[in-house]
């Protein structure tokens, strides 16, 4: 019977050692697929008792690479294309910032009016100002003692 040597392992190295080949894996693996991520833009949504906002962070994009919808009075739509460089004059080390056509659907939370929508692009910041419909802003109700 053949007999080995037990040497403890710890956790933390085999967890390091995990992580080290996942990583590898998945840098291998990204390297076929230069494409946005599913959530791209970022966004941003807040309110104020007037209107909702959304900002989104479009670095490197025109405007007339951008479509913004709102349809159904709470679905917010961004769409557009990073295009890539045509100057093929180099060799890729990394590339981590995708290119190619994006869709990017939203479902607000309380339905806006479409007609009143405003959108601001600038240096490379979409800024969009939607306001409430009469129906989503807050009433005061007054109350009364008997």
């Amino acid at each position: 019977m053949l007999m080995s040597r037990w040497l403890p392992v710890s956790p933390w190295e085999e967890m390091a050692q995990f992580r080290r080949e996942m990583n590898r894996l998945f840098d291998t693996f990204a390297q076929g697929w230069p494409t946005l991520a599913a959530a791209y833009p970022a966004l941003n949504i807040w309110e104020d008792e007037e209107a909702l906002y959304a900002e989104a962070e479009l670095p490197g994009m025109e405007l007339d690479e951008l479509e913004i919808y709102v349809t159904g009075n709470d679905q917010l739509t961004i769409k557009g294309e990073r295009k890539r460089s045509t100057d093929n004059n180099w060799t890729w080390h990394r590339q981590e910032r995708g290119f190619g056509s994006f869709t990017r659907v939203v479902t607000l939370p309380l339905p806006v009016d479409a007609d009143k929508i405003e959108a601001k692009f600038k240096n490379g910041v979409l800024t969009i100002r939607m306001p409430k419909t009469e129906a989503a802003k807050p009433r005061k109700i007054t109350v009364t003692a008997n």
